[in-house]
């Protein structure tokens, strides 16, 4: 992908909201970089013909930020919150920026249903690797004011400290009981289920927050096909929220991994009991190579399907294993494309 192309997106998307419908979340920044990264420039412009329809325009900024703490997690303030950042990002260097606010926002990681982090993730990885251009610290300046303006903490958050694999402590994470609500209806109960924190501290800690951080993505893309059927968009994020934070960790200080990786590790695990099916369902059909799934990503044309291929694609890439490539044809078969 050349720097012109993905500019391009983020110009053509910089004048949209980072939400619309209500609480739907702006996945087009996202999306556009997946389908750069894997090889499908060609499909950008044509696919966001179709997307930004979608959309609604960018916030006006309602008042203005004087307390920062006082101002998280205010919806009305997104706006605020995107200058905020606009300006901070023209005051210093972009990962100086990140490091100051990242440990603030951290706590507040299921911020939008974690796309707060997500969106965050996808440019960081674009602004470390291919370097910073206007038009991408302004993309970082909109995903650090959506993540800033809906931040939302995980209840009863616990570090790690036990002896499981990741994908073993995940099958043991409680479900919600009441699915009639939203994301913050379902993460609220967390508060009161059985088991919630210490599920979470049965995972093993490690001195190597990268690997640990591809193990609780590998399980949770591996977990995808049997558990998405109750709610096969929410599922995604489970994957995509801890993909985006090790995405970021090499542009962090080391002395923030620990509790970055742990709170994805919380952050993915309250997903999965707030939406993963209770029942195991069998998904058989596996694409026969990494290529042919992205590409049926890319056919069916869903922001979910797309952005789940480019997290599985990264777990097959460590692993090897198929299941990478069966959770992709189970997003693509399970999303509704209407």
């Amino acid at each position: 992908m050349t720097d012109d192309v993905l500019d391009a997106a983020y110009e053509r998307l910089r004048s949209t909201g980072p939400e619309f419908d209500g609480w739907l979340s702006n996945h087009g920044p996202m999306a556009v970089e997946a389908l750069g990264r894997h090889g499908h420039s060609d499909a950008i412009d044509r696919w966001l013909d179709g997307y930004t329809r979608r959309l609604e325009p960018a916030p006006r900024p309602a008042g203005r930020i004087d307390d920062w703490r006082l101002a998280l997690g205010d919806p009305r303030m997104v706006g605020a919150w995107i200058g905020w950042f606009e300006e901070q990002l023209r005051n210093a260097p972009w990962a100086e920026v990140l490091s100051t606010w990242w440990p603030r926002l951290l706590p507040g990681i299921a911020a939008g249903a974690t796309h707060g982090v997500i969106r965050v993730g996808h440019v960081v990885l674009v602004l470390r690797e291919e370097g910073h251009t206007p038009a991408r610290l302004a993309e970082l300046a909109q995903g650090l004011g959506y993540w800033a303006g809906r931040w939302q903490s995980v209840p009863r958050v616990a570090a790690p400290r036990g002896s499981l694999a990741a994908g073993v402590a995940l099958a043991l994470v409680p479900a919600v009981s009441d699915r009639s609500g939203g994301i913050t209806e379902r993460l609220a109960q967390l508060e009161h289920v059985d088991g919630w924190v210490g599920a979470q501290q049965a995972i093993r800690p490690s001195t190597d927050w990268e690997a640990f951080l591809r193990d609780v993505v590998t399980a949770a893309v591996h977990r995808y096909s049997a558990h998405a059927q109750t709610d096969a968009v929410m599922l995604v994020h489970a994957a995509t929220a801890p993909n985006a934070v090790l995405r970021t960790l090499p542009s962090l200080p080391r002395t923030m991994w620990p509790t970055s990786a742990a709170a994805a590790w919380s952050a993915s695990a309250a997903i999965h009991a707030a939406y993963a099916s209770r029942v195991a369902h069998d998904h058989i059909a596996t694409p026969r190579t990494a290529a042919d799934a992205f590409d049926r990503a890319v056919g069916h044309g869903d922001e979910h399907v797309i952005k789940l291929a480019d997290t599985a694609l990264d777990v097959h890439m460590w692993t090897s294993d198929d299941r990478a490539l069966a959770a992709i044809d189970a997003a693509a078969t399970l999303i509704s494309t209407d």
